[in-house]
């Protein structure tokens, strides 16, 4: 079938065809970023802690009246004791935070050397002992744990200085990317710390967008926090122990010592809920979007079905000549397929620069990465068989005009 033909027409329909260019274009656009943006937020919610998940819970436990820090210490000690005796737990900790919990994290600054000049390196701590590795379920790739004559005692205010830390490989290659970190030392605040071991995984506790390039650089540094404003239990169960020791494990701190509190609704939670929690945010991200893409869709289908069926009423007499000349309805149904390649296919072109710009512009805003060539040939490949499909129920009808109808209608 001649083109020209098809172009000539198109040319005496210039506002409708380029108001149909114009929306194809700007759906490309929104559709190919939104699902660039809901394909990252996917994987940034399911990416594994480096935790044993399904057996972890954490207690938020505060404390009441205004103990010392030596009090604190000792009642923490009483607790860790009294929980890893618990039947069905397999291990416990106290820290200051807990992976995904959405915030509470000590940032440190990580420096090659005390004075050094350039931007430092960026890493969440964690407050652990030797029972930490195990309670959290991760792995050791190089190096030891911790032994227990270097688990010190701090308080809330005391300056962070440990001769010994653990690295996760995601910190550790960021500090050293051409050697092994493992026995390098560096500069967390007040004196040198060692590099002792390097964990294969270790996320921090936040989840949001914020902190998403130090998500995974985590340092254990082996200190017990007494802090009387409140410390984190991070305990970690048999199998099928779970649910039974998130009801008797707050309990069992009560019996030791009844000064303290705990949130019924929320001081007790497992890793799995707290997942659920933290990734809220970036799971309705990814629905609303979703829907978003849908909608446009549908409303640019809507186009070009209506655009179709108004061409069809307006060209009966046309129609109707070319199948008095001989022309089948299968070379009507191709004339309006064709005709909607076209437009579909400048509204690509257009798309397609439009839909680069939009993301130069979110990353330049926001942090996201160049959006790969792919999503944009996925999403012009859905425009033209939305397109064809769309076309296909007034092609069909234009196709089944008698010649002696057509002449009549008009």
């Amino acid at each position: 079938m001649q083109v020209q033909p098809i172009l000539a027409a198109l040319r005496r329909h210039k506002t409708a065809t380029l108001l149909i260019v114009l929306q194809i274009a700007l759906t490309l656009a929104v559709v190919s970023n939104a699902l660039f943006i809901v394909r990252t937020r996917m994987v940034h919610l399911s990416r594994p802690t480096g935790t044993d998940e399904a057996h972890l819970f954490v207690i938020r436990n505060g404390w009441i009246g205004s103990p010392t820090v030596q009090q604190v210490d000792a009642g923490m000690r009483t607790d860790l004791v009294a929980l890893r005796g618990l039947p069905g737990v397999r291990d416990a900790f106290a820290s200051e935070a807990y992976p995904l919990e959405g915030g509470w994290g000590l940032l440190a600054r990580v420096k090659h050397q005390p004075a050094q000049t350039t931007r430092p390196s960026l890493a969440i701590v964690y407050f652990a002992d030797q029972h930490a590795l195990d309670t959290f379920g991760t792995h050791l790739v190089e190096g030891r744990n911790f032994r227990a004559d270097e688990i010190a005692n701090a308080g809330p205010y005391d300056k962070l200085a440990a001769a010994t830390i653990i690295v996760t490989r995601d910190l550790a290659n960021k500090l050293f990317p051409d050697d092994s970190a493992l026995g390098r030392t560096v500069y967390l605040g007040d004196g040198p710390s060692a590099i002792v071991g390097i964990v294969d995984r270790l996320q921090g506790p936040y989840a949001g967008s914020t902190t998403r390039t130090i998500d995974e650089d985590s340092i254990l540094v082996p200190a017990r926090l007494a802090d009387p404003a409140g410390t984190v239990y991070i305990v970690r169960t048999q199998p099928g122990q779970l649910d039974a020791l998130m009801r008797t494990a707050p309990a069992a701190l009560l019996a030791q010592n009844r000064l303290r509190t705990i949130d019924p609704d929320g001081g007790v939670i497992s890793l799995i809920q707290a997942r659920a929690q933290g990734y809220a945010t970036d799971r309705g991200v990814a629905i609303m979007m979703a829907t978003v893409c849908v909608l446009l869709l549908l409303a640019t289908a809507g186009g070009v079905v209506g655009l179709s069926s108004f061409w069809v009423s307006q060209r009966r007499r046309q129609i109707g000549v070319r199948r008095a000349l001989g022309a089948t309805r299968g070379d009507i149904l191709r004339y309006f397929q064709i005709e909607n390649f076209l437009i579909v296919s400048a509204g690509v072109v257009l798309g397609g620069v439009l839909g680069v710009l939009a993301n130069l512009t979110l990353m330049r805003q926001y942090e996201l990465p160049r959006m790969p060539p792919g999503l944009l040939l996925l999403g012009a490949v859905l425009l033209w068989l939305l397109g064809q499909l769309a076309v296909l129920g007034p092609a069909r009808r234009a196709a089944a005009v008698s010649p002696v109808e057509a002449t009549r209608a008009v």
